[in-house]
Parts: C-alpha cells; structure tokens; sequence
C-alpha cells in the first residue's frame, strides 16, 4: 500500500512520509536488537535516502520547497 502511494505521482509525499515512518521502525527494532550497523541498521537509512532523493529528482514542487540553491538573482 505505501509502495503505491509513493509511486502515485499525487500521492508521493505522503507515501515517502510513510515510507519513512516504516524504515524509522524498522531501524529502531535492529537498534534495540544490537544487530550489525552496516547490514542491517545502516540499510533502512539507505533506502529512505534513496527514496527521498528520487522523489526531489522527479517533483518539482518538492525541488521549490527544498532548494540546495538559492535562486539567481535579478540585479
């Protein structure tokens, strides 16, 4: 259900918003667990940077909302 939502182009916001919700989830029952960082903690985060990032590179009203850059000026 949040895999449609995110690839939903309306709905995509909320999908990673709950997406990420899940991965959090996910990474502090491997934390409470004592698992290894790099297989199993470090590999939520990755998928949530990866879904976030491909969500700045495919809305644009995201990119306006969060710019690494601030705009030309007019002078």
């Amino acid at each position: 259900m949040i895999l449609i939502l995110y690839l939903t182009p309306r709905t995509a916001v909320l999908g990673a918003v709950l997406l990420t919700g899940l991965l959090g989830g996910a990474v502090a029952s491997h934390l409470r667990l004592l698992d290894p960082w790099a297989s199993h903690i470090l590999s939520g985060v990755y998928v949530g940077v990866l879904a976030w990032g491909g969500l700045y590179l495919r809305d644009e009203r995201l990119r306006r909302l969060l710019p690494f850059r601030a705009p030309p000026s007019l002078s």
